[in-house]
């Protein structure tokens, strides 16, 4: 049986992003199958109304982001609340960055950002990615799914790029 048929079946029951390695342990294949596989089903959903997430070695099938607006009306649900300028902004530097520090973050932004990263963690645009190695081992950040759903990307390299001066 063709491996996108039964990757598109998995991913369609699957309420959460998924693993690729459980994927290839599944199908019973190598992963740069599964990966060509998954490549070969989000080219052919491109222009249609689901999508493939690819993100950290996981991979999850969503609705476009073109079609929320009709997604929430279906569902009766209200549209998210719209971010700060200060939690864009920290959003921006994670995204960017990740693996970032909070004091990481507070040294681009110039001011304390811990109720913004509390914000953006309850919200699960952010997740805690692992610790620095260095003394307090403080928090890495880094950006989820959530964060892709959010802002209608596909993965992390749909992100704009930075001009000149601002890397």
């Amino acid at each position: 049986m063709d491996p996108k048929i039964i990757l598109e079946s998995l991913l369609f029951i699957a309420d959460e992003p998924v693993e690729i390695d459980h994927l290839a342990e599944i199908l019973g294949l190598d992963k740069e199958a599964i990966a060509g596989a998954i490549e070969e089903l989000a080219q052919e959903y491109s222009g249609r109304g689901i999508r493939l997430q690819r993100f950290g070695g996981k991979v999850q099938m969503v609705s476009a982001p073109e079609v929320a607006p009709y997604v929430e009306k279906f569902l009766e649900t209200k549209p998210s609340r719209k971010l700060s300028q200060a939690a864009l902004e920290t959003l921006a530097i994670i995204a960017y960055l990740q693996p970032v520090t909070r004091a990481q973050i507070e040294a681009i932004r110039g001011v304390n950002s811990d109720s913004i990263i509390r914000s953006l963690l309850s919200k699960g645009l952010i997740e805690e990615v692992g610790h620095l190695d260095s003394p307090g081992r403080p928090a890495l950040y880094g950006t989820t799914f959530q964060f892709l759903s959010y802002f209608g990307l596909e993965s992390l390299e749909d992100l704009p790029p930075l001009e000149e001066g601002n890397a």
